[in-house]
């Protein structure tokens, strides 16, 4: 248990900061299985749209600095070929 009035800050703001994390990366995952089920579905466009919208959140997740450079860098390439091959 935190004695000092800053760590109890901290604990507090931890666990704000926790949860929001957790809700990007969330949101960020469902985006990519949306990719990877139309893209199981062979719809090609709606693998085009759900992939705009997945390189969007998971760019936003980078920024806030939820995941790293190299993460998003990884999924973003692999969405985009997967969805490339089907053309």
């Amino acid at each position: 248990m935190p004695n000092m009035k800053n760590a109890k800050k901290m604990v507090k703001v931890n666990k704000k900061r926790t949860v929001e994390n957790n809700n990007y990366e969330a949101t960020m995952k469902t985006a990519m299985k949306k990719v990877e089920k139309a893209v199981a579905a062979n719809d090609k466009e709606q693998a085009a749209t759900n992939l705009k919208t997945a390189i969007k959140t998971i760019d936003k997740a980078a920024a806030k600095g939820v995941v790293s450079k190299n993460y998003v860098a990884r999924n973003k390439s692999r969405l985009t070929n997967k969805v490339n091959e089907m053309k």
